[in-house]
């Protein structure tokens, strides 16, 4: 098991962030609740959700390389 890091004085405080990502046709969406998005047909589609920890640093570096990788995996699927 990993071991956990600690808070020191001065250190910067950590946090969480939970997002999700799915791309939709434009207009296609007519609900969004609770990581499921409901489209105007009444189709239900889930949103996986991600969970990122660590200082604000940490947690903004990774959410943008996951929206690197978000972006170049939809663009595989489009080729």
């Amino acid at each position: 098991m990993a071991n956990k890091l600690k808070l020191v004085k001065g250190a910067s405080q950590r946090g969480t962030l939970v997002y999700g990502m799915r791309m939709f046709a434009s207009g296609s969406v007519s609900k969004v609740e609770n990581a499921r998005a409901q489209s105007n047909d009444g189709d239900t589609s889930v949103i996986t959700m991600h969970l990122i920890e660590g200082t604000r640093t940490q947690i903004r570096r990774q959410l943008l390389e996951s929206i690197d990788a978000f972006f170049e995996l939809l663009d595989q699927s489009t080729n």
